[in-house]
């Protein structure tokens, strides 16, 4: 990929990016949506996040990643929920899954 190209896909992405972010709050009073749709929509974006987080953490090249990532991401979880400070979850499930693999789980 030439440099020329690099660039200009960035900036196609950077524009498409911010029409995206603009058309949100532009055409929020132009568009309305049910309290369902509303709901649903909410519900959605869970169910995208839980998904992109479950396939991060259990796989790896295409295969399972073994136990000590998702236990790191259970222990992070977790605490996340608890509401702990940020530094604190991620050095938690950082520190678990170096635990368990320098015992030797994978």
């Amino acid at each position: 990929m030439t440099p020329l190209t690099l660039i200009l896909c960035t900036v196609v992405l950077a524009a498409g990016t911010f029409a995206f972010r603009f058309a949100g709050p532009a055409l929020r009073s132009r568009v309305t949506l049910s309290p369902r749709s509303e709901k649903i929509m909410a519900t959605a974006a869970v169910v995208l996040l839980a998904a992109v987080v479950a396939t991060t953490a259990l796989t790896e090249d295409q295969s399972f990643a073994g136990i000590a990532r998702p236990a790191g991401v259970l222990v992070g979880g977790v605490l996340a929920w608890r509401k702990a400070p940020f530094p604190l979850v991620v050095i938690a499930a950082a520190a678990t899954a170096a635990l368990l693999r320098l015992i030797g789980v994978p």
